[in-house]
């Protein structure tokens, strides 16, 4: 069976690509910081659990580690945890929320993919879909017929697109394995609670889910939107 990992699995976009995956046949680890959530996510879609925080290293190692001695391997990565400022504009913005905002976004990646590399190296087929947004595509906040050029989002904007460079880098660095971005969309999960009309996380999943399961000829260093490409 494939054995995948997703962070911030036990709500919203994760735990709906937790549940799809499981469907597909994959044996799934969901990582959380919170334990007891975690683990009730993981009872109700018959997942596993292994507790984590993206910003520290030893749970991070920890978790890779008990996975590795679990599966032996890692097949697909699911880099699903972020979050955000809430900020719109320049007014609010602080180095203080910057720093926590990449904290997660874009070192806790890094942590993570690092972590993982040499169990993704013993699967015949490694795959790693690091879930971005379209406010991190230069392309699409400088069309001004999609909606994320009306505002500015500075830094959660500026973490995502950092998602996307890493998406390249780790790709070329990384023949063996395929790493790509997905855009899941503006999807009506608590992660967006504030903002209402956001599409179901059922139609958000279709694009990760699609990303995980490609075969040995799938793409590598791509940016996907539900059923195309996206420009950078």
């Amino acid at each position: 069976m494939t054995v995948t990992l997703i962070t911030g699995a036990n709500r919203g976009l994760g735990y709906e690509t937790a549940r799809r995956l499981i469907k597909e046949g994959h044996t799934v680890y969901i990582g959380a910081r919170s334990a007891e959530r975690g683990q009730a996510a993981a009872a109700e879609l018959g997942a596993r659990f292994v507790q984590f925080d993206v910003t520290d290293d030893a749970s991070v190692d920890a978790a890779l580690l008990a996975i590795d001695e679990r599966e032996g391997r890692l097949d697909v990565l699911v880099n699903n945890a972020g979050i955000w400022d809430g900020i719109v504009g320049v007014e609010g913005v602080t180095a203080e929320s910057a720093h926590a905002v990449f904290a997660t976004n874009v070192v806790g990646l890094v942590r993570v993919t690092q972590a993982a590399i040499p169990l993704l190296r013993k699967s015949a087929n490694p795959v790693v879909v690091n879930v971005s947004s379209a406010l991190g595509s230069f392309w699409a906040v400088t069309n001004p017929e999609r909606h994320q050029s009306h505002n500015a989002f500075i830094v959660y904007g500026s973490s995502k697109a950092a998602v996307s460079m890493l998406t390249v880098q780790y790709a070329k660095a990384l023949p063996g394995i395929k790493v790509n971005a997905v855009e899941p969309g503006f999807t009506a999960t608590d992660f967006n609670a504030r903002y209402p009309g956001g599409r179901p996380v059922e139609e958000s999943a279709e694009v990760v889910v699609r990303l995980a399961t490609i075969g040995e000829d799938g793409p590598t260093g791509t940016f996907h939107e539900d059923d195309h490409e996206l420009p950078w």
